[in-house]
């Protein structure tokens, strides 16, 4: 499955969340209903993946962790703020860049139609 279809069925799985649920929660409880959502499709979903710093070729626990990686091929960063910021799109291909993966989705689910709260990044690689 390519990361544009992923994207699609995660994006699908998204609107879902949002529509039984509504905006105004934790990111907490918007993650673990999406991937819900996700593993009901069928895909691999891995949760609070933990993102070492290599710092001078040392890994480093720093204490970042990935919201969600779906199929080893897109990374899920969910938010519940009132507007995205450019930190957020930073954070994302920051991570992107350091588990060297293509394709990235940022969630804002504290949108009132959730499609407004969806951003795709890419990393260039």
């Amino acid at each position: 499955m390519t990361e544009n279809d992923l994207s699609a069925k995660i994006i699908g799985a998204a609107i879902e969340v949002h529509k039984q649920l509504g905006p105004g929660l934790l990111e907490s409880t918007y993650e673990i209903c999406l991937a819900f959502e996700l593993k009901e499709l069928g895909l691999e979903v891995k949760q609070q993946v933990a993102l070492p710093v290599v710092y001078k070729d040392v890994k480093l626990d720093a204490g970042y962790r990935i919201d969600l990686i779906v199929e080893n091929k897109v990374i899920v960063e969910i938010k519940s703020v009132e507007a995205l910021a450019d930190i957020h799109t930073a954070q994302l291909l920051t991570y992107l860049k350091l588990k060297d993966i293509k394709l990235g989705l940022l969630i804002n689910f504290n949108s009132v139609k959730a499609i407004d709260g969806v951003k795709r990044i890419v990393n260039k690689l």
